[in-house]
């Protein structure tokens, strides 16, 4: 019997009551595993209503019983992450050790947002004029949203409603339909954590739940990750209808290959953060820039053997490097962009379109695929192709190497690999990316520091998590205080100054 997936609604599971649903495919076998109810507006609205009732107690709660109440999520979560990480692989296709590492970055975020005591801290000022003081200090926002992509479906939730649950909002998170069974688990947890009825709130759906969220006023602000096209919708979207907005969208990141890289690191590095995960990461490697002749010979000569010689397994494959694309909507497409290169005159040097896992022939699978030669004025290039696809684009100096990050649409990541400080400090200076690894094929900042993108890989002023991710789900309140003694000396009609 097929398993149905509904709501979390105001600590309750809730059938759907739009008479729509979704398939949820198994990426390893190609089957339906699941029905995934797609909410209406008035679905949404429910969520809102039990998310803005519950906002007025959880505000109250202090600070410190808000942390406990995560420490004990945090504890909640590292005792079902085999669970977790098999719900997991069995909807996104990721293998087990990778599911574990999205539970894991996300539970990082949770742990910093154990700190949201000191986090929420305002300023003081004592004597700021004759007898008055400023303070300031850090208040919720109300009922806050997240809309979360496929790829990270236990990480980025987290990202988002740890940070704004432990300053004091409550939320709605509609997670990708493509895989809601974390998500749906996370929010069960933290009730049992001790978070009220209504704190935290899943409504799974599509467009429909997108735009009742983008445009309900009670909604104060929203949290998305996904597409650029998506991202740059839901921003304009949300701020029209006056809401705060955080919309992280597409990633084309580079690894810039110096003369004098350890080219060892390299070959491992451009393996692992190329493929892994199917290369259905935003913070993916896509893309190595070889400095000079040689160095572009010698790289690829190097990673041909190994994407050939790369596993291609089911999820829960201890020794699969990765498995199955999230979808064979998606599968096509990318194939599609592996396609477009060859048709531009781009060199394929391993091909893996026509992989196939014997006894799993209507899985969604896909091996490694290596291009050469690749130019900039190359659609294949320019778009982000969101799967098992590395390419190769040659530069002859620095400058021209970092020109192409630089000069991009998108602008997440990026890496240089070189043993000259002088050069590392240069580039982290001078390109035109947000997020900036050095002999680090992954730079995603970890949980203290703050994670976003420039270009069109981010819409709207401030990043996620981090001290960022508190200023993006709190407002200042700035109060001047006197107490006045002696006489009152009358009305002054002019502004007060400190002159």
């Amino acid at each position: 019997m097929t398993r149905q997936i509904n709501h979390f609604i105001n600590g309750k599971h809730v059938d759907g009551t739009s008479g729509r649903t979704g398939d949820v495919f198994n990426p390893n076998t190609g089957e339906v595993q699941a029905k995934v109810a797609l909410a209406s507006a008035d679905e949404v609205r429910n969520a809102v209503a039990a998310a803005q009732n519950a906002f007025t107690e959880w505000s109250a709660v202090n600070p410190q019983r808000r942390a406990r109440v995560l420490f004990e999520f945090k504890h909640l979560v590292e005792k079902d992450m085999d669970h977790l990480a098999e719900l997991l692989s069995n909807e996104h296709g990721k293998v087990l050790a990778d599911s574990k590492g999205d539970v894991q970055r996300g539970l990082e975020v949770i742990e910093f947002a154990c700190g949201v005591p000191h986090l929420m801290k305002g300023e003081y000022t004592e004597g700021a004029g004759p007898g008055i003081d400023v303070y300031s200090m850090r208040q919720p926002l109300g009922v806050v949203a997240g809309i979360t992509p496929f790829n990270f479906p236990a990480m980025i939730p987290m990202w988002m409603f740890g940070v704004a649950i432990a300053c004091g909002n409550t939320f709605i998170c509609k997670p990708s339909e493509k895989d809601p069974s974390v998500p749906m688990r996370l929010a069960e947890l933290m009730l049992d954590a001790g978070a009220p009825a209504g704190v935290l709130n899943v409504v799974n759906g599509d467009k429909e739940a997108v735009d009742a969220i983008l445009t309900d006023p009670r909604i104060h602000a929203v949290s998305f990750v996904g597409s650029s096209a998506i991202a740059e919708y839901i921003y304009s979207t949300g701020t029209a209808h006056g809401k705060r907005v955080q919309a992280m969208g597409g990633a084309k990141n580079h690894a810039i290959v110096m003369p004098d890289a350890d080219m060892d690191r390299v070959v491992d590095d451009l393996i692992g953060a190329g493929y892994g995960s199917a290369g259905e990461r935003c913070m993916a490697l896509p893309v190595a820039v070889p400095v000079g002749q040689e160095v572009g010979d010698e790289l690829v000569s190097r990673l041909k053997p190994r994407v050939e010689s790369l596993t291609v397994g089911v999820s829960t494959d201890p020794d699969a490097n990765y498995g199955p694309l999230v979808t064979k909507e998606h599968m096509a497409k990318v194939k599609g962009f592996v396609d477009q290169g060859v048709k531009e005159g781009a060199e394929l040097v391993v091909d893996g379109r026509d992989f196939q896992l014997q006894g799993y022939e209507n899985g969604n699978f896909m091996g490694g695929c290596l291009f050469d030669k690749v130019t900039p004025d190359m659609e294949s290039y320019k778009e982000e192709i969101f799967g098992p696809v590395v390419q190769i684009v040659r530069a002859e100096s620095f400058d021209e190497a970092m020109a192409l990050p630089s000069n991009h649409q998108y602008g997440n990541g990026v890496a240089i690999y070189t043993q000259d400080g002088d050069a590392a400090r240069e580039f982290a200076s001078r390109v035109n990316v947000g997020m900036v690894g050095v002999n680090v094929p992954i730079p995603v900042p970890l949980a203290y520091h703050t994670f976003g993108g420039w270009k069109r890989s981010a819409f709207g002023g401030i990043n996620q998590h981090g001290p960022e991710g508190v200023r993006f789900f709190t407002k200042i309140k700035t109060v001047t205080s006197r107490w006045p003694t002696g006489v009152r000396s009358g009305s002054d009609f002019v502004i007060p100054t400190m002159k």
